[in-house]
């Protein structure tokens, strides 16, 4: 996931480095820019991904991933519905509980990423669910978990054990 504030440099000048450090998807979060603004960021950060071979995955404008011709989309499970899982092929929710991962999946998720598992300054204050919850989760889930919160390179094996199919860095890749 994005945070284009955390980046030395602009965002579309960081999908090379991203891309360079193994990552091949990236979820375009930047929840504070307007619609039209966040629209013109992701045509750019488009363009990039694609030169780079990385899939881009749209967060919270469908609207967006339409005009763009995108078919991933990441919501938040309070705007997931039944109608935007059939109208993408990909579409994705974060979840913080076992309730929550049961309602993304009954909506029709066909992914969640799961968190926070570690300690991370995005969450300040707020203690880490942990490997026991991110291992509950992979257990009970039918789609694909991928971990997120205070995610480094080190925790890659621990998640994996966990049984996750992956996991979201952000700070960390904002920052290469």
């Amino acid at each position: 996931m994005t945070a284009r504030l955390l980046c030395p440099r602009p965002l579309w000048e960081q999908m090379p480095r991203i891309r360079e450090a193994g990552i091949t998807r990236v979820i375009l979060r930047e929840k504070d820019l307007t619609p039209d603004a966040y629209t013109a960021l992701a045509e750019r950060v488009l363009r990039v991904c694609e030169d780079c071979g990385m899939t881009l995955t749209i967060h919270s404008f469908p609207q967006t991933a339409e005009k763009l011709g995108l078919h991933t989309l990441h919501m938040p499970l309070l705007l997931l519905s039944e109608s935007l899982c059939r109208k993408f092929d990909t579409v994705g929710t974060s979840v913080h509980s076992m309730e929550q991962m049961l309602q993304a999946e009954q909506t029709g998720a066909d992914y969640v990423t799961a968190g926070h598992i570690y300690t991370t300054d995005c969450k300040k204050g707020l203690p880490p669910r942990g490997t026991a919850f991110l291992r509950e989760i992979c257990k009970a889930s039918t789609v694909p978990v991928y971990a997120i919160g205070g995610i480094k390179a080190e925790h890659l094996p621990e998640i994996a054990d966990c049984g996750a199919a992956g996991a979201c860095i952000m700070s960390s890749a904002m920052q290469l």
